[in-house]
């Protein structure tokens, strides 16, 4: 069935008992053609097989995705800024400008959600500290924390490049332009763009304490430099202690890139390694939705909108349905009654003992499948609606 909101079909296959609850069907004589009389074997690749091609879809649309547009990232190492962390981050141990290096001597290349679980997973992360290799030991707790956190682990420094200026504003009037580099503040070197904002907002809490009124903290020194030429400019902040800019913040502008382009061929394999690795991330993760924090993290209709941009992207829409597709292989094949992972399961009890459940247990655990399904559903929901609340 076709349902006119696109949240997915079903197959109703005749002679089984499904989410339709047709329990009329299983009284009548069985037919050749119907789902019961087949071999168990037959029953058993029948229910496999839609789970199977979710999965190989996915595959061949992220392999279309390499073909089409390739792959390009920020190789972590290359990042002479670093990265900047959160504050569960710099709780263990971590500085903004660490450069993430290896995670239990295995190389760290992007910083991803692969990334972050070879860090939470690691026992010694080394990080390059101010020309020196420094280790950093993670909690058994990390993911927790990390799952307690409202912001990201890490992201990435970034030079504070200006890609507008604000009309009649400070910056404006004290001839900042597009593509100049902010290099310091009141002689403070502000090698990254997150930089600045923290001297600033050293300077908005000075202001707001100060009981001196000859000292106009406003007034503001920055180094700009334009054309390989640093020079002083001196201007005032407004009282929010803005000078009027806006930063650059197109990553590939700023930072190393790596491109790597696929040819048709070349895509399969390395589309295959992606929806691979796609499918362990993601039942990796599983595991943490057992515990409190992970129980929080679940998310509903509202969250799957999220996960797609603001505005429309052709690659960022193939990448999210390869994604979906990867969620819903993996969820439709665990052991619960009224999915197929639950009839695989039945099926797998009747090949070992030889003997098929009876009609009113699958009945039952028909119904016990679908109050726990409308559980997780109406959980995930709220989830979402106290998010947007609080």
């Amino acid at each position: 069935s076709i349902g006119w909101l696109p949240l997915g079909g079903y197959v109703k296959i005749s002679g089984m008992i499904d989410e339709s609850m047709d329990t009329e069907q299983m009284k009548q004589p069985v037919q050749p053609w119907e789902f019961r009389s087949k071999p168990v074997l037959q029953r058993l690749l029948i229910m496999i097989g839609g789970v199977l091609f979710n999965f190989i879809l996915a595959l061949f649309i992220y392999s279309m995705i390499l073909y089409a547009w390739g792959d390009s990232y920020i190789p972590v190492q290359k990042v002479e800024t670093g990265m900047q962390f959160n504050e569960s981050a710099k709780g263990i141990g971590f500085r903004d400008g660490d450069v993430l290096l290896t995670a239990d001597d295995k190389d760290l290349v992007r910083y991803d959600g692969n990334t972050l679980r070879q860090i939470v997973d690691a026992r010694i992360v080394t990080v390059l500290r101010e020309g020196k290799k420094v280790q950093i030991y993670i909690p058994a707790d990390m993911m927790q924390s990390l799952m307690t956190d409202s912001v990201r682990f890490a992201s990435y420094r970034f030079p504070f490049v200006v890609e507008s200026v604000i009309p009649n504003s400070p910056a404006l009037a004290a001839g900042i332009q597009q593509g100049d580099t902010i290099k310091a503040l009141n002689g403070k070197l502000t090698a990254a763009y997150y930089d600045f904002i923290i001297e600033m907002a050293v300077l908005r809490e000075q202001a707001a304490t100060s009981k001196d009124d000859n000292i106009d903290l406003h007034q503001v020194k920055i180094a700009r430099s334009r054309a390989g030429i640093v020079d002083t400019l001196t201007l005032s902040a407004d009282p929010s202690f803005k000078i009027g800019v806006a930063p650059l913040s197109d990553l590939t502008k700023l930072l190393p890139t790596v491109a790597v382009n696929y040819g048709f061929l070349e895509s399969f394999p390395a589309g295959i390694v992606l929806g691979t690795n796609t499918l362990k991330g993601y039942v990796s993760d599983m595991k943490h939705i057992f515990s409190k924090e992970g129980a929080k993290q679940l998310g509903g209709f509202a969250t799957i909108g999220s996960i797609f941009p603001a505005e429309w992207d052709w690659h960022q829409f193939w990448y999210m349905t390869a994604f979906l597709s990867i969620i819903l292989a993996f969820m439709n094949i665990l052991p619960i009654p009224a999915l197929d992972g639950g009839h695989v399961l039945f099926l797998l009890y009747e090949i070992i003992t030889r003997r098929k459940p009876s009609d009113k247990f699958m009945e039952y655990a028909q119904i016990t499948g679908m109050v726990i399904l409308f559980g997780l559903l109406i959980w995930a929901n709220l989830n979402d609606v106290l998010r947007f609340l609080f």
